[in-house]
């Protein structure tokens, strides 16, 4: 089987894109979830076990899960509308406050009063993470709350040009719900991008672009699957799944596209250096989606998705990218690649 290079995109291609893609309206489906960050400085261990002592001097909060996912898709320009379970807690208060900060409209969120906000805090010292603490249930929603949930969806997909589906096994997405929100969106013509994870792999048939990492495809695979080694792995994974295209984020390695037609694509990584790869998944499902929402091709998708990834891994924690950062680093590739042509210094 032979691996293609992703096609290139010409400036005026990618600006064209980019300027459709600050029109269009996604809507995101999934778990919501709140980071919160406690940072502080260490230098003893507590008398009553072997740990360190954090002494906080900083907190602070960020979205994560979907509400990442929809500060992504706002970070372009575009109407994210963004659904799923919240608590009545502190937590959902935080997220709302956040969601207001990135001009987030948080009308769609379905507040479940005996259900926590899934939180993940991390404490922090000397540039280290300490410990994490989670705040969750995983259990599926109940039907009434399934049913608030689903007549939410389908009011946003009445306006909307693309749907995510983003699900962390926190209990918002069920397969009822997702074969229901797939089909409801193929009806209207959208496209369907889905950030999966374990518990409902196989339940997303006919999904637009199937998105999970390395390790999660080799996981849900079973033993002795190695998608690097195996040339035809990603063809045989993409038609088990039932979707149209599969796109495999690969870490330092980039992506691997299989398309509904059997090619497959590669892309290497575009990221320059590394600082956190926190939220690096969700900006790739964002840009996907309001790129396929604007009328790009699955390879443009892709092609600027991971340059979009290879800035945010460049960020400290969870953070989104501009259509005005993927353009200048664009610009900067190729300013490069001209220089060394004409026989400059890179």
């Amino acid at each position: 089987m032979t691996v293609e290079a992703f096609p290139p995109l010409t400036r005026e291609r990618m600006t064209a894109l980019l300027d459709r893609m600050a029109t269009r309206r996604v809507v995101v489906v999934g778990d919501v979830m709140l980071d919160r960050y406690l940072i502080g400085d260490t230098d003893r261990l507590s008398p009553e076990a072997p740990v360190p002592v954090v002494t906080v001097r900083t907190t602070r909060s960020a979205l994560g899960g979907a509400a990442n996912v929809a500060a992504n898709v706002a970070a372009l320009g575009a109407a994210a509308l963004l659904t799923g379970a919240v608590g009545d807690d502190e937590h959902a208060a935080a997220i709302r406050a956040e969601l207001a900060a990135h001009r987030l409209d948080d009308r769609y969120l379905v507040p479940v009063a005996d259900r926590p906000t899934t939180t993940k805090t991390r404490v922090i010292a000397r540039g280290q993470q300490v410990v994490r603490i989670d705040e969750e249930r995983d259990d599926p929603l109940d039907s009434n709350d399934l049913a608030r949930l689903w007549a939410t969806i389908e009011a946003m997909l009445a306006s909307a040009d693309a749907l995510v589906l983003e699900d962390y096994n926190k209990g918002t997405l069920g397969p009822a719900l997702i074969r229901d929100a797939i089909a409801a969106a193929r009806r209207r013509g959208m496209p369907v991008v889905v950030d999966p994870k374990y518990r409902h792999f196989f339940e997303y048939r006919g999904a637009t672009v199937f998105k999970p990492n390395r390790r999660e495809l080799e996981a849900a695979l079973g033993a002795g699957v190695d998608i690097g080694r195996d040339p035809h792995a990603l063809i045989q994974a993409r038609e088990r799944l039932a979707v149209d295209n599969l796109l495999v984020t690969l870490g330092a390695e980039g992506m691997a596209l299989v398309t509904h037609d059997g090619r497959r694509l590669q892309v290497p990584s575009r990221a320059r250096e590394v600082f956190d790869v926190s939220g690096a998944g969700d900006t790739v499902t964002a840009w996907v989606a309001t790129a396929l929402a604007a009328g790009a091709s699955v390879p443009e998708a892709a092609f600027l998705a991971n340059y979009a990834a290879g800035l945010e891994v460049a960020k400290a924690g969870v953070a989104t990218v501009s259509p005005a950062e993927v353009l200048a680093a664009f610009d900067e590739e190729h300013d490069a690649i001209g220089r060394w042509r004409r026989g400059g210094v890179i």
